[in-house]
């Protein structure tokens, strides 16, 4: 296969999240055919569609260039996941607490629906803590099926967000 551009969200609300994406990012540039080409700065977010008071997200996007296929790339995700304690078959629905959630977000401009994967992510063009970060880094950027993404900014201003502190990835 040949490379493709795709784009991982990052977020954290538990256990130093800050913290918890850097070793994302890290370990995300030590999966085997996957090069990560670059990093938005981190964002403080409120949580969406909680049930539940929870603690701010801290959030990224990264834009990987890769050879894998999307479903070795999405395996990949949820083993650094697992190893930062995201345990799956414990959660009880949507949006709660995490240490680590890796999202496919874009793979090229492939549509994919299948049984655990859908890409664009379903969601992406509703959600400020994707959006901006994804500005960052890909301001011309398309969402297969929807368009430009920067024009989904004006729908989602009134979610809270706000820059903080970057990460390193060394």
């Amino acid at each position: 296969m040949s490379t493709v551009d795709a784009y991982i969200g990052l977020g954290s609300n538990l256990a130093h999240p800050r913290r918890r994406l850097a070793h994302a990012l890290r370990a995300l540039s030590r999966v085997p055919k996957l090069r990560v080409v670059a990093a938005s700065r981190n964002y403080v977010s409120a949580p969406v569609d909680s049930v539940a008071p929870q603690p701010d997200y801290v959030n990224a996007v990264a834009r990987v260039r890769t050879s894998l296929p999307p479903r070795a790339l999405l395996a990949a995700l949820q083993r650094i996941e697992r190893r930062q304690r995201r345990r799956r078959e414990h959660e009880r629905g949507r949006n709660l607490p995490r240490t680590l959630d890796l999202d496919l977000l874009l793979f090229g401009h492939r549509r994919i629906a299948v049984h655990g994967l859908i890409v664009p992510h379903p969601r992406m063009h509703q959600r400020a803590f994707v959006l901006r970060p994804l500005a960052d880094i890909a301001p011309a950027l398309t969402i297969p099926g929807r368009g430009l993404a920067c024009r989904f900014l004006a729908d989602v201003r009134r979610q809270r967000i706000a820059p903080t502190r970057r990460h390193a990835l060394s």
